[in-house]
């Protein structure tokens, strides 16, 4: 069989950058295999993609040396045109995909420029929409969808061109967990009923592995490290030296004295094979692991009383929400997309107001308090980086709010250091914001907030679009911050960052408070995690099949025995 992608000795450099960012690349890719593309932020996964799809050099500049054969044409002989025909690309951020006024116009985009008749039109439209299950939201506006539905339109927009590659890039990043356990389960059915070739580019190794991955190609620093299968991956060592997050469940194994080999087929928490020995071991380790210790509750920092918030166009986005959040908390605020998380959020920080109910902020009414009042608190970090940016460097936007409270000079640049240090953005503090990718620019937005050291940070997917290890020195500076006394809230649709730092969650669904408990409790009820759209935890599957009935308790000791080995104590 001839690969449809093919790579020989390929490179490729940015006509801005002295030196190329892929190295001496081979890859072949056959029909209809599945591929997860890994690695390091910076490492080439995101270059690698602009070269299949015809952005680089089209519309980013540069030049490539060496071969890349799709469908057994040479790239540099074709157009970006020709090769959409071939590639179709669902982005990370879907509303920068979007084109059209309504959920229809969008999908029957391709199908407009190629000026295909309007009876055949609307049925591959309409035949599109249903492969992806948008059919009842044809006549909608794409803003008015969820984030889950926003990526299944953009998906259908690329399979009514019957296109042979589908290619992901991040496809969980702003999903709540079921939404990203059904956009991996629908990139699978679509695979396997319409024989498609899948390339998806994600840090969220097990969240992508719970469907089958054909191989696993891990990249770092502009070069293939791994072409290998996924079983082979999770027994090796390159995930703990290239920073990739490895599945909570082998974590765990590893931690009970298991050596995990392929053999036990530890690719999916479902198919893992453990013998009787392995197991025992298991449970011995989760007898003799240290039992988590209740701190005790510190004094308010945020209450809120009886709140009750609707929109203009009468949409009630939270219900009758009482709540406390204490000083030095770290908690997580969870739901599946629209539960009014971030409505919560806005209303703390004064961008929108309530029209029943209470905030009050060390104990004063914030019903008396101005927006800029607040922020002297408060700092609100939002999911989309795009929507706080308003200067041109780097280093203007992430010293704007000290300028604008005239503090000196000297102060700022300290404090502008120091945020852009914490958030490895040092080596780019004389660039444009706008050449930065979409997680850079999250971090920026972060750092921006960080720089004005409030008593407590509101971050809305702070991780998001980051790989492990720039997830974990932001997740450690937010650590060493809440160490110091400051409140930190995240809203989260991570059920690992929730497990790993925080110690309260709270789970809402459409619009009501569901639960305020530890991050193990609330993942260790089935009926909560179905109501919130939240995802069960391998550690929940891998505490059934070892025989421990207790699932809340092993995943709080899991807990308490990897901050110990992160922290290295």
């Amino acid at each position: 069989m001839e690969p449809i992608i093919s790579f020989k000795n390929f490179g490729f450099k940015y006509t801005v950058q002295k030196e190329p960012t892929l190295y001496d690349i081979d890859l072949d890719i056959y029909p209809g295999q599945k591929v997860l593309i890994a690695g390091p932020s910076g490492c080439g996964k995101s270059t690698l993609v602009s070269c299949l799809n015809g952005l680089a050099p089209f519309s980013y500049d540069g030049e490539y040396t060496g071969s890349l054969t799709i469908g057994g044409k040479e790239a540099r002989d074709s157009d970006i045109f020709t090769r959409s025909k071939v590639i179709g690309t669902v982005l990370q951020d879907s509303d920068a995909q979007f084109v059209g006024l309504t959920v229809a116009e969008d999908i029957a985009f391709a199908l407009e420029n190629d000026e295909v008749p309007v009876d055949e039109m609307k049925q591959r439209v309409d035949t599109s929409a249903r492969l992806v299950d948008v059919q009842g939201h044809l006549s909608h506006a794409p803003h008015e969808l969820s984030g889950g539905q926003k990526q299944r339109v953009s998906l259908a927009g690329v399979l009514v061109d019957d296109v042979d590659v589908l290619l992901f890039d991040e496809p969980l990043a702003n999903l709540d967990p079921a939404a990203g356990e059904a956009a991996i389960e629908l990139i699978d059915r679509i695979a396997k009923e319409q024989n498609k070739t899948v390339i998806i580019i994600e840090h969220r190794l097990e969240d992508v592995l719970h469907c089958h991955m054909d191989r696993v190609v891990l990249m770092e620093e502009g070069r293939i490290l791994a072409d290998t299968t996924p079983e082979e991956l999770l027994c090796g060592r390159l995930l703990q030296t290239t920073g990739i997050r490895e599945p909570l469940y082998i974590t765990a194994l590893k931690y009970a004295g298991v050596a995990v080999d392929p053999s036990m087929r530890p690719a999916h928490i479902e198919t893992l094979a453990l013998s009787d020995a392995d197991k025992e071991k298991v449970r011995a380790w989760f007898e003799t692991a240290p039992k988590t210790e209740k701190a005790e509750p510190a004094e308010p920092l945020l209450e809120v009383k009886d709140l009750t918030f609707r929109y203009a166009n009468g949409f009630e986005a939270l219900k009758d929400i009482s709540l406390t959040l204490r000083k030095g908390e770290m908690t997580a605020i969870a739901g599946r997309n629209g539960a009014g998380k971030s409505t919560l959020c806005k209303l703390v920080c004064g961008f929108e107001h309530q029209q029943e109910g209470s905030i009050f902020l060390k104990g004063i009414d914030t019903a008396d308090l101005s927006i800029k009042e607040r922020a002297e608190h408060v700092g609100y970090v939002m999911q989309n980086p795009n929507q706080m940016i308003s200067k041109v460097f780097i280093k203007d936007e992430v010293g704007l709010g000290l300028v604008l409270r005239e503090r000196p000079q000297e102060e700022v640049d300290a404090a502008v250091d120091a945020a852009l240090a914490t958030c490895s953005l040092s080596p780019f503090v004389e660039w444009p914001v706008s050449a930065l990718s979409y997680g850079q620019k999250k971090r920026v937005t972060i750092a921006s907030i960080l720089s004005l050291k409030p008593d407590m940070i509101l971050l809305d997917e702070p991780t998001a679009g980051q790989d492990f290890r720039r997830y974990t020195e932001i997740m450690e500076f937010l650590e060493e911050l809440n160490r110091s006394g400051v409140t930190v809230v995240l809203i989260t649709h991570d059920m690992h960052l929730m497990l790993e730092y925080c110690d309260r969650s709270l789970v809402f669904s459409e619009g009501r408070l569901l639960a305020d408990d530890s991050p193990a409790a609330v993942l260790s009820d089935p009926a909560l995690i179905e109501k919130a759209s939240l995802k069960k935890t391998s550690l929940y599957t891998l505490a059934g099949l070892c025989g421990i009935d207790d699932a809340k308790a092993f995943t709080e000791r899991f807990i308490r025995c990897d901050r110990k080995a992160r922290r290295g104590l």
